[in-house]
């Protein structure tokens, strides 16, 4: 896990949370919000728009891309899996780390798949028309290549990408998957991979979901702290 000490705090100046800067759409962000709701720990969240990037998390993770979690101590993580594996390495209720078929290895090689290969094809079919020299429909079948691969896994193994429980690979991919099926829902729902769609219906529905997908107004500086976690997503 990678992370980045960008800020320099004295022990009285320390937040009494975390921050997490976050876009309540972006895949990514869904990814870390998902697992810091299932580990039972607060943060402050601060809602963005990524046209307009705050300056304060600019200043903390100067590529400018959400999820960013500022630790307590002023330490600073901004990858979106170094999220998940922190938030789940500091508490994990659920046992999402441990699959109930395969390893966490097996679960990471996974999510690998889908940040990898998938992630670009989903992105030449979903932004099309900012790469002129790809095909979507070809994008859109490399894409379906591991949506085939994933449906195998749930056909083996579910309902889950993992067994029966779910775990931290259903909760890091799934959130592409949706961002895959909702360019264009029909087509996607009529395709015969039956087992990833009651999945993606299943997560879509599901209580975990619907709580890290509250919309939130967005944040500035100044503005009251909105406390987001099992118990918390409310306004102070």
């Amino acid at each position: 896990m990678k992370i980045i000490v960008v800020i320099k705090t004295k022990v009285n100046d320390l937040q009494s949370l975390p921050i997490l800067y976050s876009f309540r759409r972006c895949p990514y962000a869904m990814r870390a919000r998902l697992a810091l709701y299932s580990s039972g720990r607060s943060v402050e969240l601060r809602e963005i728009i990524l046209r307009e990037k705050p300056p304060s998390m600019l200043q903390a993770s100067p590529k400018g891309t959400v999820p960013v979690l500022i630790l307590t101590d002023g330490q600073v993580v901004d990858e979106s899996l170094d999220i998940v594996l922190y938030a789940l390495g500091q508490s994990d209720p659920m046992n999402l780390l441990m699959p109930e078929q395969g390893t966490l290895d097996d679960a990471m090689s996974l999510i690998a798949e889908n940040d990898g290969p998938f992630k670009s094809e989903l992105d030449h079919y979903k932004y099309s028309n900012r790469y002129e020299s790809v095909d979507k429909e070809t994008s859109r079948q490399n894409a379906s290549d591991f949506l085939f691969k994933l449906n195998d896994h749930l056909s083996e193994n579910g309902p889950f990408l993992m067994g029966s429980k779910f775990s931290i690979a259903d909760l890091a991919i799934f959130p592409f998957v949706r961002q895959f099926a909702n360019v264009d829902f029909d087509w996607f729902e009529a395709q015969k991979w039956t087992k990833l769609i009651s999945a993606l219906d299943q997560f879509v529905s599901s209580p975990l979901f619907l709580s890290v997908m509250t919309k939130y107004p967005l944040w500035k500086e100044g503005d009251a702290i909105t406390v987001f976690g099992q118990n918390n997503n409310m306004s102070e």
